[in-house]
């Protein structure tokens, strides 16, 4: 086996934490996968990975040497890809996985015009705010909004999210309107539980160039946005909200911003994807569609 292959298939079993998934996301049977490893370790003279039956895992030599891997992948797809980035038309499958309402009302509805760019690129959407795993999951990238933790993954930063404060005005007709966050200990808010963490976070706002918080009595909690919306229509207290998930009912007289002067931080938007696909075709030609249709419909 290519050198070069040995590498790719100890970076997905590290990646993968195992080797069944490993084999399964690459097509080839275990058996193969684990004698790729052994070969691997036989070559370099050290011990690579902690094998045991629930788990499989790098040892300090092989950690080092997976960071080396990438490095060495990325160069050789990078040599490989030299002469034809700018002419190739991309093809086959890309798999994304996107926060659900900007996946069904920003990007379903504008792939026509990216199908029609690229006759040859199929596209699997897949709509989710939860963490996925995209080795495992196979994913090609994900769309991402707020701050993101240390995944080893690489970070296009797309752009930064504006928030906004609303109500409903049945809402605002029974419990008032406010004005400051001063005002806010008379109001209800509606929680948002992380759909991965279960965090509730507490009403923020910028005040001199700082984010502030405070916690607000709340009498529903939800875990997805559709639901943090109909909640706030139904009057069951303020939310902060991207603008682009509300405008349509603002402009509608639905829903009504409230506390204009006092947002909250804006959240990146960011879209990630392994290393070792860093110079995928259909990925670039993906990601330098998606991020003027963001910056030009919500950012």
């Amino acid at each position: 086996m290519d050198r070069i292959d040995l590498f790719r298939i100890f970076a997905r079993v590290v990646e993968c934490a195992s080797f069944t998934r490993a084999a399964d996301t690459l097509g080839m049977p275990r058996s193969s996968v684990s004698a790729a490893v052994i070969d691997l370790e036989a070559r370099v003279g050290a011990r690579l990975l902690h094998r045991t039956t629930r788990k499989v895992s790098p040892t300090q030599d092989g950690a080092a040497f997976y960071e080396r891997c990438l490095r060495l992948i990325a160069d050789v797809e990078d040599a490989e890809s030299l002469f034809q980035q700018t002419a190739a038309q991309p093809s086959g499958k890309l798999r994304i996985d996107v926060p659900g309402r900007i996946g069904r009302l920003i990007i379903a509805p504008a792939l026509p015009d990216l199908l029609a760019r690229h006759p040859q690129l199929d596209i699997e959407l897949r709509v989710t705010d939860r963490a996925v795993n995209l080795v495992e999951d196979s994913i090609d990238c994900v769309l991402r909004v707020g701050p993101l933790g240390d995944s080893g993954l690489i970070a296009r930063k797309i752009g930064d999210l504006s928030l906004i404060n609303v109500a409903s005005p049945g809402y605002l007709d029974q419990y008032g309107t406010p004005v400051a966050p001063d005002d806010l200990a008379a109001h209800l808010a509606i929680n948002y539980a992380s759909p991965s963490t279960g965090r509730v976070e507490d009403w923020e706002w910028v005040e001199d160039g700082e984010t502030r918080t405070r916690p607000m009595r709340s009498r529903v909690t939800v875990n997805s946005a559709e639901a943090y919306i109909a909640c706030c229509l139904a009057g069951l207290g303020l939310i902060q909200i991207p603008a682009y998930d509300v405008k349509h009912h603002i402009d509608a007289g639905e829903l009504v911003e409230v506390m204009s002067d006092h947002h909250a931080e804006p959240m990146p938007m960011t879209l990630l994807y392994p290393h070792r696909q860093h110079l995928s075709r259909r990925l670039q030609v993906f990601a330098d569609w998606l991020e003027p249709l963001l910056k030009r419909v919500i950012l």
